[in-house]
């Protein structure tokens, strides 16, 4: 059975864990694949360095907003370079004049056509900016010449290749030494590592998807918190909002750790349910705050705490960079039971591109 068998024989699957809808030889083929993009990547990095710039706009809406924040907040305290994560309706409505005809704007989109990002790129465009266009589906309306100055098309990975560009970023700049050794061990053991985690945590999974099927069931208009720090923020705030929200239909808010004890704070009680993702960059202690936390008001809280997970092959040092894909494999298995338990397809939408709007 996959993930898009939804007969009545697929739901009626055997009681318990069974790695619903997993593939692991795609997951790695993947991962693997996203990671061969390195010498494109570089070289695309190598003629942005040689014109010269000024600054880098990571720039998306929804998800792939979540995904530039991500970016942003991994070289924000790494890098000298001049970076921004920028919400494309935002930069529709407001500007900014902080983006010049030498400024490197970088995107993802998996439809290539999503209507925010198309009217952006063709503003950036107009104002001289050059455009990193990262898209998945070939021939679609963003992949056409004319909208891109580089292109990469490959599906799906949007975090990971964003890095990629950063760590080369880093590196050209003289900030990222370890470059190199860092890239033999991605590039050997990064995707067997998150194709590990899934299975080592299918079965919890199951058992969190459950028992958060059965609450929602006697509790449908209370919404599930979601808390999240660092690299962490984006998934937090991606997971909540794309999967939750958007393919499950469920009332979610989204918070950041350092924001959590100015307002949320004060609404958590014994029964709320919460779920706060802990990685391992810089802003896990924040993390660690609000899981110090949260056993003193709370009785319905999940602490995912990606440092209890194994990335044989990974350097410490490296685990922080990767720990939002980490989550993320994590994710992947709560979805699959979700989907299960609330017998929700995550494929259909009640509004979203359904009409104009």
């Amino acid at each position: 059975m996959t993930a898009m068998d939804y007969s009545p024989a697929a739901w009626a699957e055997t009681e318990g864990p069974c790695l619903r809808g997993f593939d692991e030889p795609g997951e790695i083929a993947s991962i693997n694949g996203a990671l061969a993009l390195r010498p494109q990547i570089e070289h695309m990095v190598d003629q942005l360095w040689d014109q010269g710039f000024d600054r880098i706009f990571f720039m998306g809406i929804g998800g792939t907003y979540a995904s530039a924040m991500q970016a942003e907040v991994y070289m924000r305290g790494r890098s000298a370079l001049d970076t921004y994560a920028g919400n494309a309706a935002e930069y529709l409505t407001t500007g900014c004049r902080r983006l010049t005809d030498r400024s490197v704007v970088i995107y993802s989109s998996v439809s290539g056509n999503t209507k925010e990002i198309v009217s952006m790129v063709e503003k950036v465009k107009s104002q001289g900016a050059r455009v990193v266009a990262f898209v998945d589906t070939p021939g679609s309306l963003l992949a056409q010449p004319g909208k891109w100055d580089h292109l990469v098309q490959y599906p799906k990975n949007e975090q990971l290749k964003f890095y990629m560009v950063a760590n080369y970023l880093m590196y050209k700049n003289g900030e990222f030494p370890e470059y190199e050794a860092y890239n033999q061990e991605m590039e050997a053991g990064l995707a067997q590592g998150l194709a590990n985690i899934e299975k080592i945590s299918d079965r919890w999974a199951w058992s969190y998807a459950k028992a958060k099927a059965a609450f929602l069931k006697d509790h449908p208009d209370l919404p599930h918190y979601f808390i999240g720090g660092g690299n962490q923020w984006g998934a937090t705030y991606s997971y909540a909002m794309c999967y939750w929200e958007e393919q499950m239909w469920i009332r979610t808010k989204s918070i950041s750790c350092p924001e959590f004890f100015h307002g949320m704070q004060e609404i958590i009680t014994a029964d709320t349910p919460v779920t706060l993702f802990m990685g391992e960059d810089e802003q896990r202690p924040l993390a660690e705050r609000v899981a110090r936390f949260l056993p003193k008001v709370c009785g319905n809280y999940t602490v995912i705490d990606t440092k209890e997970l194994p990335m044989a092959g990974i350097s410490p040092q490296f685990r922080g960079s990767i720990s939002h894909l980490m989550m993320h494999a994590v994710n992947n298995r709560v979805d699959a039971y979700l989907e299960h338990f609330l017998r929700h397809p995550l494929s259909i939408r009640r509004y979203y591109r359904q009409f104009d709007y």
